[in-house]
């Protein structure tokens, strides 16, 4: 093997252990790029791993048809992930077929689990080089448990859309502060504006080097994750509470329209990127690590956020690794506690307050159904129906019902899945 091949084994080692991340629910592909032997590789490598891993994960579907087709029973774990890394690297990679197929048998190799699969490593990939590149069919790019559950729920043709999806790269969205040069960044970054002021670009790297990214322009957020806080239409010196806040995007667009924000969210490692965010953007919330369903505050609010814990099924287009570690008992269980945090939301509202609810999920138990349970059990609740167009929601997202469901094909170029709905307290 040449020193070329060689010097890309070990961001190829590392992806592999990415994609065993993703696929065992071991905390998932977040959770595998914190860990040391990740952190310590050389920056481009760590962006080749990432990408090498995202590549089987969004092409996971037929890639697997076309592997079951040339194997008479499932190899260990680690050798399928091989076949699957291989696999990825010639059909949707820049990577030479001949590379694709040597680093995986070199790999193969280096592990006493994988080692007597090196001829089967080899036959299958060449195999399947021969058979030329699988379809990416989009009924095979999501697990049939779920497909099937976005057939009942949208039927077969949207369906098909939504997982059309999930093999595409997304772009990068961008919230602004106000008083950011719209058109100057518009420029700078390359980048069209969305409805409802959002930045789409497509370049590539570290966002840190981007312009505006110093002087607190501007922050990452998924186009259609900007829409909930836009429902509110909090005014400055409303009292507004943002419950399960972190990452922090919708905390830095309150904060942002002059509203005394209040974040809370049960994970202090995750709030600390928020406030990191805060003293970028020169913005400012009051911080709480607490658990939003029994925090222990009397105070009473204007106005609340709840992106409540959910399944996430719609944010495959950047983490493609949910579709896979998603059961179909979480949905159920998650639907449970986002109730609960819903009724501990409502008693916080003063007299006439509203409350946006929303979650990242396709799944209607953590949406519309809901909706229409905690207006069943909470008689001083009301639904406060949202006007077309408002918020920048693409006009087929909105419900009969007043609500929005997002959807991933919804917006030219995509976005990510979402539910929301705004109440009024009576």
């Amino acid at each position: 093997m040449t020193q070329e091949l060689n010097d890309g084994l070990p961001a190829r080692e590392a992806a592999l252990n990415l994609i065993e991340a993703a696929l065992s629910r071991r905390g998932g592909i977040d959770d595998a790029t914190s860990a040391n032997g990740f952190r310590f590789l050389e920056p481009r490598e760590r962006a080749f791993a990432r990408a090498l891993a995202m590549a089987v994960l969004r092409h996971l579907g037929p890639i697997d048809r076309a592997l079951s087709a040339r194997l008479q029973k499932a190899p260990p774990d680690r050798v399928m992930h091989l076949l699957r890394l291989g696999a990825a690297q010639a059909f949707h990679l820049d990577v030479p077929a001949f590379a694709a197929v040597a680093t995986s048998v070199e790999l193969a190799g280096a592990h006493k689990t994988s080692r007597p699969f090196k001829g089967l490593v080899n036959a299958v990939l060449r195999g399947l080089l021969r058979d030329g590149e699988p379809a990416d069919d989009p009924s095979l790019s999501a697990p049939p448990w779920l497909y099937s559950r976005w057939i009942a729920a949208f039927g077969e043709a949207t369906a098909r859309e939504i997982a059309a999806q999930i093999a595409l790269e997304p772009a990068t969205d961008l919230s602004l502060k106000p008083g950011a040069d719209v058109s100057a960044l518009a420029e700078a970054l390359e980048a069209e504006t969305l409805d409802g002021g959002s930045l789409r670009l497509r370049r590539k790297g570290d966002v840190a080097g981007w312009p505006g990214f110093e002087d607190g322009s501007w922050w990452v957020q998924d186009a259609a994750a900007a829409i909930p806080a836009r429902l509110l239409g909090v005014k400055p010196g409303d009292a507004v509470l943002d419950l399960c806040a972190a990452p922090g995007g919708k905390t830095l667009q309150l904060a942002a329209a002059g509203a005394d924000v209040v974040a809370l969210d049960r994970s202090a490692a995750r709030l600390k990127r928020l406030e990191e965010n805060l003293v970028r953007t020169g913005l400012s919330a009051e911080t709480v690590v607490a658990d939003a369903a029994i925090w222990d505050d009397a105070r009473t609010f204007d106005a609340i956020l709840l992106d409540a814990p959910c399944s996430a099924t719609g944010t495959f287009r950047r983490h493609p690794d949910v579709l896979w570690a998603a059961r179909p008992g979480d949905v159920a269980s998650l639907a449970a506690v986002q109730a609960r945090i819903l009724d501990a939301a409502a008693d916080r509202l003063k007299p006439g307050a509203r409350l946006v609810y929303c979650v990242c999920s396709l799944e209607p138990e953590e949406g519309e159904a809901q909706v229409e349970a905690f207006l069943a059990r909470r008689q001083d609740m009301a639904l406060d129906r949202i006007a077309a167009g408002e918020g920048g929601a693409p006009a087929a997202s909105l419900t009969a019902r007043g609500t929005l469901r997002l959807l991933p094909h919804q917006r030219d170029g995509g976005q990510d899945g979402f539910f929301a709905a705004r109440f009024r307290k009576l």
